[in-house]
């Protein structure tokens, strides 16, 4: 039986690991986290993707996770509604179609207690080097003993280290957007009911949204920023960075600078796109983010990763062992739509205008589908 090393627990990596499984393959994962990692934003899975939960038998459940949002406002720094919109907000849910928008994390969990118990997953811990032997890869590991495998796939993220090991620096496929995004969950303490609230500064953007039934709420924090650099993991300067951005823009910013301290799950980075002419390398390929990260601000970045997953395990199979056919088709049958996707993300949109809907939605659906 091939075996196949996973490296990212989100939802690219538990998406190919459920259809490497689902196709045969003895598939380990391996998480940085000490298990599915919490929080994240609101997300949504559109058109083709759809699609792919349904051949998962997921859709129904992810159906029933929905975050059911009934609208958003604008306020201005005092607190007063400027304006307000039931029809669709400006996170992505449009309220006239069939797509879904759910927690990132919601959807990991579903994604994940799919792979049961097909799949092994190594937590609290990270590749540290990757030797391709010709008729395998070797693999080390932060902690546990060092393996071979025959395929490895780098589902980690932005900032993968599969990426780094295989393809070099990450600065070189990175396009950078110029905007810095924190997403932390608070407390529902506005009382929202299935509700947003957008309020922007002279300088920053401030959002919070309920979420679980109104039970809680997730904030958003965000500026443009052509020139900072910060360090992803370096928490500190982060914390540093929002306080000194956010102090002047009022509304409700002393608060979530008070519970962005204490959040079970801040998260914080640049918007940014991985742009790359190839996303396999011997017995190495890359899936979702790491490969072609389109960025939150594209509004595919799930469905992209969903069907990157569907589509690099089909091609995989079809291929029928010979894994540079499969991954030479999984980049002919999937690149131009990545392309496009990422076209998404123009100047406009990264500094707040919305792509027409129309327009949007061709691109979203301009894929077709093989049932593998």
């Amino acid at each position: 039986m091939t075996t196949v090393l996973v490296s990212g627990a989100s939802v690219a990596g538990t998406a190919v690991a459920y259809w490497l499984a689902q196709h045969g393959y003895s598939v380990t994962v391996v998480e940085r986290h000490d298990g599915p990692r919490p929080g994240g934003q609101a997300i949504d899975v559109r058109g083709p993707a759809l699609t792919v939960l349904e051949r998962m038998r997921l859709l129904d459940a992810a159906e029933t996770m929905k975050t059911a949002m009934r609208g958003a406002s604008f306020v201005d720094g005092d607190g007063n509604e400027l304006s307000r919109d039931t029809e669709a907000t400006p996170t992505g849910g449009v309220f006239d179609n069939p797509d879904i928008e759910i927690l990132r994390d919601d959807l990991v969990e579903l994604l994940y207690d799919a792979t049961q118990p097909d799949v092994e997953y190594v937590f609290n811990d990270t590749i540290t080097a990757l030797g391709d032997q010709g008729d395998s890869v070797a693999v080390s590991f932060e902690h546990a003993d060092a393996r071979d495998f025959d395929l490895v796939v780098g589902a980690d993220g932005l900032h993968s280290t599969v990426r780094r090991l295989t393809f070099g620096p990450e600065e070189q496929f990175t396009r950078r957007l110029k905007t810095y995004v924190a997403i932390f969950t608070v407390p529902n303490f506005l009382q929202l009911d299935h509700w947003q609230i957008f309020q922007m500064g002279e300088t920053s953007l401030a959002a919070v949204y309920s979420a679980r039934n109104n039970t809680e709420a997730r904030a958003i924090l965000g500026f443009q920023d052509a020139e900072l650099r910060i360090d992803y993991r370096d928490t500190a300067a982060q914390f540093a960075e929002l306080e000194r951005r956010m102090a002047a823009d009022g509304w409700v910013r002393p608060q979530l600078l008070q519970y962005m301290r204490t959040a079970p799950d801040f998260y914080f980075d640049e918007m940014a796109q991985i742009v790359m002419d190839r996303w396999c390398d011997g017995r190495v390929a890359l899936v979702g983010d790491a490969g072609y990260c389109c960025s939150p601000l594209s509004g595919q970045g799930t469905s992209v990763a969903l069907l990157g997953a569907y589509i690099l395990a089909g091609e995989l199979a079809a291929a029928d062992g010979d894994y540079q056919l499969g991954f030479t088709n999984y980049h002919a049958a999937f690149n131009d739509y990545v392309q496009r996707n990422q076209l998404l993300v123009t100047e406009d949109v990264a500094g707040g205008e919305p792509i027409p809907r129309d327009e949007f939605y061709r691109v979203v659906h301009s894929i077709e589908l093989k049932d593998y």
